[in-house]
């Protein structure tokens, strides 16, 4: 049977459609352990905080690393009052966090206008993240400068959905809406979503979701094998727009590889283009 534009016929499949993904999402949302509910199980204990990391947010033998990235961030929020903006971070992600995580944040240096903390975060083996925080008010200045434009890409709702080749898919995909936005050579260039983050911190957002990528060295030359984040720096640069839908474009660029590491770019664009974070990471490459 064919409708024709317009007729009941095929607005009632449209709507079928539509109702169908709507209430597939709140399936997912259901059974997943979604970044809004893992920090609402955040308890106090102490000097530090723990929280119990369920398999859904596992990558490999750790929990994915822009999870422990963003557990850190939250956690120094919750332990020190009056914290300004967060401006810039560096993450080290030095050996693996599963199961029952305890995170010990301390402020090591409070100024007029910044505060310094660190924030060790251990798993069931250990040590696993080491982060340092530098937080800091907004002051008048002279000088200003804007030189970061996004990519000129399609919107989120025209791209193509992003698709892993080569490897196991990690399990910590499913708490992302990923499409594919471009990219050329060893480069990813993705529209990513959160599935669930309502009510969080901004900056605790955007660091649960940028370290999403695959190493984008995969990008030229296959994604099927091993690959590990050692370090993170990121800087903070901008808040989101009111009008936000979440989407966010994440471009991760490799300049450098050898010697089984690789040195690559990481940043991050609302859907108007407004820069949101820059940041490298180095990796490492078991190819």
């Amino acid at each position: 049977m064919y409708a024709a534009r317009g007729s009941p016929c095929r607005i009632t499949q449209t709507l079928s459609l539509a109702n169908g993904l709507i209430w597939r999402k709140r399936l997912i949302l259901a059974s997943l352990s979604t970044l809004a509910k893992l920090l609402a199980e955040i308890a106090p204990s102490g000097d530090a905080f723990t929280v119990a990391v369920t398999d859904d947010w596992r990558q490999g033998r750790t929990i994915y690393g822009g999870l422990s990235a963003g557990l850190c961030v939250e956690t120094a929020g919750r332990a020190f009052e009056g914290l300004p903006p967060l401006r810039a971070a560096q993450f080290a992600f030095v050996g693996p966090a599963a199961g029952d995580i305890r995170i010990v944040p301390q402020v090591l240096r409070r100024g007029k206008s910044t505060v310094f903390a660190a924030v060790d975060l251990f798993g069931e083996a250990g040590l696993a993240t080491r982060a340092l925080l530098c937080f800091g008010a907004a002051r008048e200045s002279a000088i200003a400068l804007s030189d970061f434009a996004a990519p000129h890409v399609a919107p989120p709702e025209e791209c193509a959905a992003f698709i892993m080749t080569g490897g196991h898919r990690p399990a910590f995909l499913q708490h992302f809406e990923i499409v594919s936005a471009g990219g050329s050579g060893a480069e990813f260039l993705l529209w990513v979503r959160h599935q669930d983050d309502r009510g969080l911190n901004s900056a605790v957002s955007t660091t649960a979701l940028a370290d999403m990528p695959p190493p984008a060295v995969m990008a030229a030359f296959g994604g099927g094998s091993p690959a590990s984040t050692m370090t993170w720096e990121i800087d903070f640069l901008h808040e989101p727009p009111v009008a936000d839908d979440g989407w966010r474009l994440v471009r991760s660029r490799a300049q450098m590889a050898g010697g089984g590491y690789s040195s690559q770019s990481l940043d991050v664009w609302d859907r108007f283009g407004n820069p949101m974070a820059a940041g490298r990471q180095s990796v490492a490459v078991f190819a």
